[in-house]
């Protein structure tokens, strides 16, 4: 498999090193049979992470993760699969209230976000028990605990 992995740094706080990043995306593409893609993981401020929320999802509040698949045009070949854009704050807040480490929380969102653009969901229970197997699984594999043991 051969990830292209971009970061974009668009915060004060300190994101997971590159090479940590890649490792999880590409635990969590290798499920697909995708052979060659590239990602863009943009980490940002709270205000981008509301802003973008409230646009496509309609929630008023900043969030950990969000997903945006590319769908290419099928007359061009393009390897890209979308972005993900992560609020570091967020994912801070919510490693330190559910007692996470936070390389392992980070983690799993990244999995997680990789996942939806890949197709997965979590709209109805059956979606969810799929994607949450799934993550737990990949999670597994690199020795950290199931992120849904406490829900």
């Amino acid at each position: 498999m051969s990830l292209t992995l971009d970061q974009q740094i668009a915060c004060a706080q300190t994101v997971p090193e590159l090479d940590s990043l890649r490792v999880w995306a590409e635990t969590a593409l290798a499920i697909s049979n995708r052979t060659d893609t590239e990602i863009t993981i943009r980490f940002v401020e709270s205000q981008e992470s509301l802003d973008l929320n409230y646009e496509y999802r309609g929630k008023d509040k900043p969030t950990n993760v969000l997903s945006f698949p590319f769908e290419c045009p099928p007359e061009i070949e393009l390897d890209f699969l979308g972005d993900l854009v992560i609020c570091p704050e967020v994912v801070e807040q919510e490693a330190g209230q559910q007692n996470k480490q936070l390389s392992h929380h980070y983690a799993h969102l990244v999995m997680h976000g990789v996942l939806h653009l890949l197709g997965y969901d979590h709209i109805d229970p059956e979606q969810a028990n799929e994607m949450e197997s799934i993550e737990t699984r990949l999670l597994a594999k690199l020795g950290i605990d199931d992120p849904y043991q406490d829900h």
